[in-house]
């Protein structure tokens, strides 16, 4: 895309960006559900993968309002975090830390969408475009949700992550217990 002069332009430069990042995540979301062993995380991801479906539908309805095709900008950003993700996916083999991976590298998705479709909205406020600044904040709000999903099975899974093979912590002593125990190297000393 050429260089943007107005916010006319920057405005259809997010949308494309947005468009292509939607793209992405519906290729690279069934990746990320077959390697998720947690029920509950799988069912989560699968709902977003058609949630996303339906997001990447409202951008194209934005550009038909428009009266333009829609368009894809290559998202570096989201092909980068995914890129993240993928590889982590690639790397772990145990489950529970891998769903709990899976987890970060989906949080990390949100909060990239959460950025380009808040700044979207506000430049359609700004440009009087009131129907695209409500399908705008539609796909935000759903953005939040999805992020806050995870956030509540990040709680469990992450816990089973630290206990599981994986994740295992050595125990450390009590508090009580490296106070006292720091008090006899001192005096033997």
């Amino acid at each position: 895309m050429k260089e943007p002069k107005s916010l006319q332009d920057l405005y259809k430069m997010e949308l494309a960006d947005l468009y292509d990042a939607e793209q992405q995540i519906i290729k690279a979301l069934p990746k990320m559900i077959d390697g998720a062993t947690s029920e509950e995380l799988k069912d989560a991801l699968n709902e977003h993968l058609d949630v996303t479906k339906e997001q990447a539908s409202r951008l194209e309805q934005i550009f038909e309002q428009m009266g333009e095709k829609p368009k894809r900008e290559k998202c570096k950003g989201m092909q980068g975090v995914i890129t993240e993700g993928s590889d982590l996916l690639e790397e772990i083999k145990d489950d529970d830390l891998r769903d709990a991976a899976i987890i970060s590298a989906a949080q990390r998705v949100e909060h990239y969408e959460m950025a380009g479709y808040g700044t979207a909205r506000t430049y359609a406020q700004l440009l009087g475009e009131d129907q695209a600044a409500k399908l705008l904040q539609q796909t935000l709000d759903e953005e939040k949700e999805a992020d806050q999903k995870l956030s509540d099975l990040a709680g469990e899974l992450n816990a089973e992550a630290m206990n599981g093979e994986g994740g295992e912590q050595e125990e450390k002593p009590a508090a009580s217990e490296r106070t006292a125990g720091s008090k006899r190297r001192k005096s033997a000393a």
